[in-house]
């Protein structure tokens, strides 16, 4: 969930075929853009250079737009390449994905009150002493709006966007031959690992009465917090297409970039602390580390946990795999660090690349090692890995198809490790780290 400022209401195109022929009119628009611009190439007597071509400014934008536009699969589709295969995609393409995860149009009110009378009744305003039409945040598959129940409660209602659950199958299929069809995927990198799990992961996420289970269990695991509040999951309000919870005040995490360092280096090491419970105690992640599902409270001085519809169970050997990585890159012992990512299939296991990933799991490591505590305003580790990075890629490197839970463990990891440096907090890392490794088995 974005908790930005929501655009102007765009209703959403609802029905598969209508969707299939706004993808496809887009493509469409695109291609005949190209051929006139190639035509002209030819007749100055130059060859057209298609990637050109392709990636002009109003093409991006118009394939941006269009998935914003649609919401749903084809926009998630996006965001989850952004994120998770961001590192190979070229810059451009990239830039357009990433700007997915900061977009979102708003229902009309129309459409609105039309899903709200489908799955409550004609008459629900009667029970509500307000609802604000206005939605408070939106994103790829639903958007929020406060309201205040006649019984008192003073609720947010997550209000899904109407026909995306229908759509998840031939969005994600639609948005796969728009990528492939603009050549800028990498040979070699196979994408369809990654459609499918965000075929999967859509699903689950467009279930609602799944998220309010997650949501309670949140709550469970973080009862006696001092520091976390997760919101009360209103069953009788809730359906699978509306999830009704408790609306809880507070502030943007960014927001918390101007409060004192002491209150910096707090909310980013409970952070760093909570994602290493998740993968050593609870079994269970919320994989989605977008700053919009982390809120804070500076009256209570609480951090306000949203957006549990990508919560999922990790693989238990993660558990054990993990510990053995975190292990031996704390010891320095480069020959079980090689065995363990080699484990969690980080390596190849004697692949070409091998030793010059082997490098950068060190280097990160070698960072946290370096003092008692670790600045994430020192921007020293992102160069060296940027560097580090930049070298593999030149050298066509593809990364190895890791297992999805990996692939999920990065992303919150990589995504408290952004939170953190925008905060510019100083943590004990290696400190927690160590707790949480040096009595495994």
């Amino acid at each position: 969930m974005t908790n930005q400022r929501p655009q102007r209401p765009v209703p959403v195109p609802a029905g598969r075929l209508n969707r299939f022929a706004r993808l496809g009119a887009t493509a469409a628009g695109i291609a005949s853009t190209m051929a006139v611009h190639a035509l002209g190439d030819v007749g100055r007597g130059t060859r057209p250079d298609m990637r050109r071509l392709l990636l002009t400014p109003g093409n991006m934008t118009r394939l941006a737009d269009e998935l914003a536009r649609m919401r749903g699969a084809a926009m998630k589709v996006g965001q989850l390449l952004s994120m998770d295969a961001g590192e190979v995609l070229p810059p451009e393409l990239a830039e357009i994905m990433a700007h997915l995860r900061d977009q979102a149009h708003v229902m009309p009110p129309k459409q609105l009150k039309q899903i709200l009378i489908r799955n409550w009744s004609a008459d629900w305003l009667r029970a509500f002493q307000r609802f604000d039409v206005q939605p408070i945040a939106a994103a790829s598959i639903g958007q929020v709006h406060r309201a205040l129940l006649k019984d008192g409660r003073d609720v947010a209602i997550k209000v899904q966007y109407p026909g995306i659950a229908r759509s998840i199958d031939s969005d994600v299929s639609n948005v796969a031959r728009l990528v492939k069809l603009s050549g800028l995927v990498p040979k070699g990198f196979d994408l369809a690992p990654l459609l499918s799990e965000a075929r999967r992961q859509l699903h689950e996420e467009t279930d609602y009465t799944r998220e309010g289970a997650q949501m309670q269990r949140y709550s469970a695991f973080l009862r006696d917090s001092d520091t976390f509040v997760v919101p009360q999951f209103h069953e009788d309000w809730s359906t699978p297409d509306i999830l009704t919870m408790s609306y809880l005040e507070g502030h943007s995490i960014e927001a918390a970039a101007d409060a004192p360092q002491k209150t910096r280096n707090r909310i980013t090491k409970a952070l760093v602390d909570l994602s290493l419970r998740e993968l050593f105690e609870f079994g269970v992640t919320q994989s989605d580390p977008n700053f919009a599902n982390y809120r804070y409270d500076s009256v209570r001085n609480k951090i306000i946990l949203l957006d549990f519809g990508a919560a999922r169970d990790l693989d238990p050997r993660l558990n054990v795999d993990y510990r053995q990585l975190i292990r031996a890159g704390l010891n320095g012992d480069d020959a079980a660090l090689r065995t363990a990512a080699t484990k969690l299939q980080l390596l190849t296991g004697g692949g070409e690349f091998d030793d010059q990933v082997l490098a950068m799991i060190r280097t990160v490591f070698d960072a946290i090692r370096q003092n008692d505590s670790f600045s994430f305003a020192d921007t020293t580790l992102a160069r060296q890995m940027n560097a580090q990075g930049i070298a593999l890629a030149n050298a066509s490197f593809v990364p190895p198809p890791v297992p999805m839970d990996v692939l999920y463990l990065q992303r919150k990891f990589g995504g408290i490790f952004l939170l953190g440096s925008r905060l510019g907090a100083v943590v004990p890392l290696q400190t927690l780290l160590q707790d949480y490794v040096s009595s495994a088995p």
